[in-house]
């Protein structure tokens, strides 16, 4: 009996995938990627792995900055807070967008043990993952939803292999949260407790480290160019939340961002809107406002009613 050979097609033929297909939150975590929010405890990878879910689930702005490209149901499992736990934390991220909990999509699995290494619960995994159709599945933490030794290679990829197929199967992103080991490391992945092949395997990873005083998130992608740290702090108070720290400027101009703002409000017909000047000039909120408040400082712009406008020609009431 002759052997069937596998299928092929030639490499121009592929698949492409548009730039706006290509983040599920833009900078943060793409369209379907499978990977880590890793870091020691008590730092926030929880927070962080709920204001994802929260954007994904209502299309607002991950951490008030990073926009959502793909909005849809959640699925969450948090394997080590009980559900008031769990419920004050989403309360508590909804007050603060001013969303209401009960009118966005996520579904939490209402179960006490979930074990990725077990064909049992990897099948009713893949039943209520097929059920919900979620656009994210996120799980917290890693150590809590196996029995294997993290430290074996061969144990890791057979687990990471079972989420890829997952991944592949139902068009989803994943986020997994999981611990580092106490030892530095260059690059902030090598330091995931456990086998080199998390770190290997991942399609996108974000590392939170205390750093003196600083709380500070490192981005890594597989497939697109990875964006500068970011400082962190997690806001107390009635509606706990992490947030981003604004890097202080100094009066010294900030001359290409700060000239291309100019340049698009010279050759604009009306005051712009910040979220317009953002898409013209493709640029991250944080160094837009940073260039617009340089620029306010310098008296060189206004800001109108309607927008931002050079300082020489205004229209609209002042604000």
């Amino acid at each position: 009996m002759a052997v069937r050979p596998f299928p092929t097609v030639q490499a121009a033929e592929l698949a492409t995938a548009a730039p706006e297909a290509r983040w599920l939150v833009r900078e943060l975590w793409t369209r379907t990627g499978v990977g880590i929010i890793g870091g020691q405890p008590k730092l926030g990878k929880s927070w962080l792995a709920l204001d994802i879910a929260i954007s994904v689930a209502s299309g607002t702005p991950c951490l008030d900055q990073y926009p959502v490209d793909a909005t849809g149901p959640v699925l969450i499992f948090l394997a080590e807070d009980p559900e008031p736990d769990l419920r004050g934390r989403l309360d508590a991220l909804c007050a603060h967008r001013r969303l209401a909990l009960s009118a966005l999509p996520l579904q939490v699995l209402r179960v006490p043990v979930l074990r990725l290494d077990e064909a049992g619960h990897l099948e009713r995994l893949a039943a209520t993952i097929e059920l919900v159709q979620p656009r994210l599945v996120v799980l917290d933490p890693l150590i809590r939803l196996h029995r294997l030794d993290e430290n074996a290679s061969a144990d890791m990829a057979r687990l990471l292999g079972a989420l890829r197929e997952l991944q592949r199967r139902f068009d989803v992103a994943v986020v997994l949260v999981h611990h580092a080991s106490k030892r530095s490391r260059q690059r902030p992945g090598q330091a995931l407790r456990g086998s080199s092949d998390l770190h290997a395997f991942v399609d996108c990873l974000l590392y939170l480290a205390r750093e003196r005083d600083v709380l500070r998130l490192h981005l890594e992608h597989r497939s697109v160019a990875s964006p500068e740290p970011v400082e962190l702090r997690l806001v107390k108070g009635d509606a706990p939340h992490l947030a981003l720290v604004a890097t202080p400027t100094s009066d010294a101009p900030a001359a290409p961002l700060s000239q291309r703002v100019l340049d698009s409000l010279r050759v604009a017909t009306c005051p712009m809107r910040r979220k317009d000047l953002r898409a013209v000039l493709r640029v991250n909120n944080q160094r837009l406002g940073e260039a617009l408040a340089h620029l306010e400082r310098q008296g060189q712009i206004c800001r109108t009613d309607d927008g931002f406008a050079l300082a020489d020609r205004p229209t609209g009431r002042l604000l």
